[in-house]
């Protein structure tokens, strides 16, 4: 088997629909989407689709970065190249923040910025149920259907556990190795080809 077939995705039968991750290939060269993890928000062949990097962690938390944010030192996540001065959460508290949109069973998107600071305030929100993110990924329509077709992403699926359970730096690597032994090889090869 040569190179180019080792690192070709054999479709697992999914297409992409909100809920979803995708996994970057492991030859992808981009500051932001390299060995990233992409949580779709939302999938339309029409209208486009956008998600959040949910695995490239800033040195920077929440209090530092929003002023007047009660004092809350969760990490803040590059979440993709798109309206980066912009603050996202996702979480995992559904009816206690209106307006919040469920991405997948258990896991929502965004809602009440003031009853979110409430939450913070009372310890109800924390680290373990709610992340945030500085800017999001997008794709016009049929842009990420020929990215898929061009083999630079993995479908797979995510549980809100595993969003919250398994570290960021280990999760391209974690859902890598999920896919099966077909893709062995990405995990082992290095971040820089040229290191090899």
């Amino acid at each position: 088997m040569d190179l180019g077939e080792r690192f070709k995705i054999r479709s697992n039968s999914l297409e992409p629909k909100q809920g979803n991750i995708l996994i970057s290939e492991p030859l992808m060269n981009d500051f932001h989407f390299g060995r990233s993890v992409v949580l779709l928000i939302d999938h339309d062949e029409v209208e486009g689709s956008f998600g959040v990097i949910i695995n490239k962690k800033l040195n920077a938390s929440v209090s530092q970065i929003v002023d007047g944010f009660p004092d809350f030192e969760s990490a803040v996540y590059l979440g993709g190249p798109v309206a980066d001065n912009q603050l996202f959460f996702i979480h995992t508290l559904g009816p206690l923040i209106p307006d919040s949109d469920p991405i997948l069973e258990g896991l929502y998107w965004g809602g009440d910025s003031n009853t979110l600071k409430t939450l913070i305030s009372t310890g109800i929100a924390n680290e373990n149920n709610i992340r945030f993110y500085l800017g999001y990924a997008g794709w016009d329509s049929g842009q990420l259907v020929s990215e898929l077709v061009r083999n630079s992403w993995l479908v797979s699926d995510i549980s809100a556990k595993q969003f919250f359970s398994v570290g960021p730096e280990r999760m391209w690597q974690t859902f890598v190795n999920q896919m099966g032994s077909h893709y062995e090889m990405w995990s082992r090869f290095p971040k820089n080809a040229e290191d090899n």
